[in-house]
């Protein structure tokens, strides 16, 4: 008998030419018949996203592999394992928020590859509002995604031990150092040198943050709240390019950063990458009229995101309360105090750290006019300074629309 030897029984990165012969020894996907066309279309800074097409049906499906380095540092090692992350919080994740991640076909753990569904059909978000596309429904969307990955992944809904065996199955040393080194650190100190200041605001970013010294103090204490409330199975990176969207839905992807911490680090998240686009109509849209339409609806969003999280938070959890002394009356409005009040100050540091930090976001870098992106950097890094040092004032989204109004009107 002759044994065939596969040679993905050891790891390497996959080429193009490599997924059709991959994907048809791990799955039975596609026909053996199949004719194939296989792009890589990754544009993150960690991984291998590659589209693998059937030309004969137009059936496709994505396989994403983890590198041992990332895509913009060969320095910058990492563990694989971020892959296994991925695909298990993706799998968590479809049963708490069902409809809302895409579906995971198969983990190899050799590869460190992970083969999942095509969200045909839609578009990265970011890209979407740099084009100044409107979705009525994201509000709706994420803040349901939002409160059910975040609150049914706490230890007030679960199961103690069953909620620590699973922090201690995310723990994520290698990429929450990431997060520890580029959002809560090198922003405000630039130790490492790595910093990509926008030249015209140098001098701005100089006494605004470097020199801030009561700024640096509130990032210190937000960096070990990060580093050691275990709270909720996060996300760890939702931005708007970890979106897919159309007029009707939206998907959430790539969680490789997943690990358990502050929840209010995710809906912060989502809050500062909205204010982005913002930035980018703000600045780009001629016709008057239709940017202030615009801008509005983003302000509006950002609003409609933060009350419709509330709404849902207190209604999950009342439906979904395990803890005996998580019932005590009053306790339910702390505990979402203190995730609003990390809410508004995880806004702030991803603002910060996506203007003048190691990884900047489109929105801004893509602004032509100098003066316009000058401009714009000052408002994002004055509204994010408001978020940090005023936390515990953002309550609402009304909370939010005053901050941003106010910032605006200084430039």
């Amino acid at each position: 008998m002759v044994i065939s030897m596969s040679r993905f029984n050891k790891y390497f990165l996959l080429k193009t030419d490599d997924v059709a012969e991959y994907v048809q020894e791990k799955l039975s996907f596609f026909p053996a018949d199949a004719k194939f066309e296989c792009k890589e279309i990754g544009d993150g800074n960690l991984n291998y996203v590659f589209r693998l097409v059937d030309t004969n049906t137009g059936k496709s499906i994505i396989v994403k592999q983890a590198g041992e380095a990332t895509r913009i540092s060969a320095e910058m090692k990492l563990s694989t394992d971020r892959g296994r992350i991925e695909a298990k919080i993706l799998g968590i994740q479809a049963k708490y928020a069902p409809g809302l991640v895409p579906e995971v076909y198969l983990y190899d753990e050799v590869m460190c590859a992970m083969v999942m569904e095509d969200m045909i059909g839609h578009t990265i978000m970011r890209k979407a509002l740099m084009n100044h596309e409107k979705f009525p429904l994201f509000a709706d969307q994420i803040t349901t995604f939002l409160v059910n990955s975040l609150l049914l992944s706490t230890d007030v809904v679960m199961n103690h031990k069953d909620k620590k065996t699973n922090v201690k199955s995310f723990i994520n040393p290698d990429l929450c150092e990431i997060s520890e080194d580029l959002v809560y650190s090198e922003p405000f100190i630039d130790y490492n040198h790595r910093n990509n200041v926008f030249s015209p605001n140098a001098e701005f970013v100089r006494k605004e943050l470097y020199d801030d010294k009561a700024l640096h103090l509130e990032a210190a204490k937000l960096k070990f709240e990060f580093m050691n409330n275990a709270q909720s199975l996060i996300h760890g990176d939702l931005h708007t390019g970890s979106i897919f969207i159309n007029k009707e839905h939206t998907y959430i992807f790539d969680p490789e950063f997943a690990f358990y911490g502050p929840m209010g680090y995710d809906i912060g998240n989502v809050i500062a990458n909205m204010f982005f686009a913002w930035c980018n109509a703000d600045a780009t849209i001629e016709d008057a009229e239709q940017r202030a339409d615009y801008c509005n609806w983003i302000i509006d969003t950002i609003e409609e995101i933060v009350d419709r999280f509330i709404v849902k938070f207190k209604k999950a959890f009342e439906d979904n309360v395990k803890d005996v002394m998580a019932k005590t009356e009053g306790f339910m409005e702390w505990y979402l105090g203190t995730v609003l009040s990390d809410t508004a100050a995880v806004a702030g540091l991803e603002s910060i750290r996506r203007t003048v930090g190691m990884a900047n976001v489109k929105d801004i870098t893509t602004i032509p006019d100098e003066s316009k992106r000058a401009r714009a950097e000052r408002i994002v890094i004055t509204l994010a300074k408001d978020y940090i040092m005023n936390r515990d004032n953002f309550k609402s989204g009304k909370d939010y629309r005053k901050a941003i109004e106010a910032a605006i009107a200084k430039f």
